[in-house]
């Protein structure tokens, strides 16, 4: 927390050390980055990413090495565009030295001098550490949010190899690669934002207002999309036992010294303390629990809260507090009563269960380090580097989807390069159909699917669609063609894969390779052969005439007499015809005599009733006598 008196510093030491039995650790976030030349450094090492500037989440970025000859540690202005590169060439990475000035400060001077990224190289033999910005120095507020490249520290060894290649005048080049710097596991983004409803805590406070605001409609956007999921954290905490009675904590805590927050103004005589502000910071989680429990569910109101609250409560005006803030949660039409159930009282001396979730909340778990840095943004288990700005974390939020899952937000002109632009990125494509598919990372090559049919194959060189409809997609990508009327095509519904020449052609049924040729039966003899046969091609079939009168039999390829024919015919319908007749008459003689015998039955038994007693009748008569 930005300007933290001492009494402020011995209240975070001690809940770093008392808020969990398990202790957590701060995790140092970190990126790749690959040399390709001189082949002695080839290889791919770690570096820790700066916790300012705009890391390139999701990206790669490319370029030579410089190192300065004089102002190593860059603590000084560079002459102008001292690292920008000549046009179209490659961008220039500053490489120097950390010591004697803010980390910031060495990246604000080599991105003023045309540095497209800077690497600041360790002093000392140790693990890599996170580059912090400065919290109270003047100077760097005026120049912090300005800083657009990104950065990153590397260990002593590896920058003392660069300078060693450098000095020996090789040509260093070398990726830096944010790609895997965040997980991107599914087509959902988890993301939680670490933040205070302080507004009086000087350049980071303003930030933060700054950013909430700006960054409202996008969170809103991707919140009722379903795209992420978003879950607003406060950092609290907690007075040492010795120190409850105290002035201190008794104006900084609430609940006894169980959640604490550091007075605003550093002030204890006047202005606000911090146990409003502890008590501000219960009541908008509230709101997100209350918004995110109702029904329907609105979690994404707890942005319209916090953006109105800022503008209409500041502590500037002395509006902070209860009474405005619960004018703003009428105005939003959220249940004002469950608001402060949900807050319960923070005069009584027991735990408040919001509050204590969100100290537990504050040690790192897994692969996510402590929070001990405000404000903070989580996404996907893993701590944001760099500046709170709109494009940097959208940036960051949209690199944690899984390839080709991007909400449209991510594929906006503002956030990415169209790959698919530029010779359709290399992949395969047929007419409008196209297996370059877009994502904030790059492009992929992915067969695509189309109208509900799936294309299949490599994705660079060959997709063809399969199953059933296919042949309504570009025709399957098979070879069709129209002639004179007559049209013919190699995707057939009884073939659902691939494509087959219809009967009458061959060759490659393939659009794309050639097509389907036609088969001359004429010169193939493998049609209308007979002596009187005349054969005559046509495009996809054969035309066969017969000499002297006869008719061409296509059944058995030859040529017959037209009369014998005409009388095969007639035969034949006789034959057809009579043949009906038998089966009707052999069906009517068989119904005839089932229902005679049925008919027959039915009368010798009805006379033999009259002589001799049925056995049901016999039953009958028995079971009547058994009721007598």
């Amino acid at each position: 927390m930005a300007r933290m008196g001492a009494f402020g510093v011995v209240v975070v030491v001690m809940v770093a050390m008392c808020v969990s039995p398990i202790l957590g650790t701060f995790v140092v976030e970190e990126n790749s980055l690959t040399v390709s030349t001189p082949d002695s450094l080839k290889g791919t090492y770690q570096s820790a990413i700066g916790n300012f500037g705009v890391p390139q989440y999701g990206g790669t970025l490319s370029g030579f090495v410089m190192y300065p000859t004089v102002n190593a540690k860059a603590c000084e202005k560079f002459p102008d565009n001292y690292f920008r590169s000549s046009s179209g060439a490659r961008p220039n990475f500053a490489l120097v030295e950390r010591g004697d000035c803010y980390f910031a400060n060495k990246v604000w001077n080599a991105q003023q001098a045309g540095a497209a990224a800077v690497l600041v190289m360790d002093n000392k033999k140790e693990e890599l550490i996170t580059m912090d910005s400065p919290d109270d120095d003047p100077v760097a507020s005026q120049y912090l949010q300005n800083i657009s490249i990104p950065s990153a520290l590397i260990s002593k060894d590896f920058g003392d190899k660069l300078k060693a290649a450098l000095a020996s005048k090789e040509l260093v080049t070398m990726k830096l690669d944010w790609r895997e710097s965040l997980p991107h596991p599914d087509e959902r983004v988890e993301y939680e934002f670490w933040t205070n409803s302080n507004d009086e805590c000087g350049p980071k406070c303003d930030a933060q207002v700054e950013f909430v605001r700006n960054f409202k409609g996008v969170a809103q956007i991707l919140e009722r999309g379903g795209y992420t999921q978003f879950t607003p954290h406060y950092i609290t905490w907690y007075c040492p036992q010795a120190f409850i009675e105290s002035k201190q904590c008794k104006a900084q805590c609430i609940n006894n010294g169980r959640y604490c927050a550091p007075d605003p103004e550093q002030d204890f005589t006047k202005g606000y303390d911090g146990k409003q502000v502890v008590t501000e910071n219960l009541r908008q989680l509230c709101v997100f629990k209350v918004t995110n429990n109702s029904s329907p569910r609105q979690p994404w109101k707890w942005w319209d809260f916090v953006t109105d609250f800022q503008i209409r409560c500041p502590m500037k005006e002395n509006k902070y507090g209860p009474e405005c803030a619960e004018e703003v949660i009428k105005s939003l039409s959220i249940d004002v009563d469950a608001v402060r159930k949900c807050m319960g009282n923070p005069d009584a001396d027991v735990d408040n269960p919001v509050l204590k979730f969100e100290q537990d909340a504050q040690v790192g778990q897994g692969t996510r380090g402590d929070v001990t840095i405000l404000p903070t943004l989580i996404v996907n288990q893993r701590q944001y580097r760099g500046k709170l700005d709109k494009t940097a974390v959208l940036k960051a939020i949209c690199s944690g989807y899984q390839e080709s899952t991007d909400p449209p937000v991510c594929l906006s002109d503002t956030m990415e390069t169209n790959e698919c632009l530029d010779n359709n990125g290399g992949c395969w494509k047929s007419g409008s159909i196209t297996a370059c598919q877009d994502t904030f990372r790059g492009r992929v090559c992915q067969c695509p699917l189309v109208n509900g049919v799936q294309f299949e194959g490599d994705g660079y060189t060959h997709c063809e669609a399969n199953g059933p409809g296919r042949c309504k997609v570009q025709n399957g990508g098979c070879w069709e063609e129209t002639r004179d009327g007559a049209h013919y095509s190699a995707c057939q519904d009884q073939h659902p894969n691939g494509c087959h020449c219809p009967v009458g052609f061959e060759g490659n049924a393939s659009a794309v390779t050639g097509g389907c040729v036609d088969i001359n039966e004429c010169t193939a003899r493998t049609k209308c052969q007979c002596p009187e046969c005349k054969c005559t091609n046509t495009w996809g079939s054969y035309d066969c005439q017969c000499s002297g009168g006869l008719l061409y039999f296509a059944e058995h390829d030859t040529c017959i007499n037209r009369k014998s024919a005409e009388s095969k015919m007639g035969w034949t319908v006789s034959l057809i015809v009579l043949s009906g007749l038998a089966v009707l008459g052999l069906g009517g003689y068989v119904v005839y005599k089932y229902r005679l015998r049925s008919y027959m039955d039915s009368e010798i038994r009805a006379i033999m009733a009259q002589y001799m007693p049925l056995d049901s009748q016999n039953d009958s008569v028995q079971n009547h006598n058994d009721d007598v």
